[in-house]
């Protein structure tokens, strides 16, 4: 049975994640951030208000760059994965 909706289909992939290279955020740029658009625009849904900062959570993470695209303020400091590491689509 094919999954059918967008929790499915992320369910389906395989992460190993990266938290040493991949994204840091920038939380005394982030703290200026009135209108925080990279909570809007994470597709996967791993940018959270806590209180009054933004924290990121690595678990998930589409490799899209939708956050560095977004923030104006370039609060998010964005590379790719190491070797080895990262999203592997449609595992399993």
């Amino acid at each position: 049975m094919k999954p059918t909706s967008i929790e499915d289909k992320l369910a389906v992939n395989k992460y190993d994640i990266d938290k040493e290279r991949h994204i840091q955020i920038r939380e005394d740029i982030c703290a200026t951030c009135e209108a925080h658009p990279c909570l809007y625009a994470c597709p996967a849904d791993c940018f959270k208000l806590r209180e009054e900062h933004i924290t990121f959570s690595y678990e998930g993470c589409l490799e899209c760059g939708s956050c560095r695209i977004v923030c104006d303020k370039e609060a998010v400091e964005w590379a790719l994965p190491r070797a080895g590491f990262g999203i592997c689509y449609l595992f399993g």
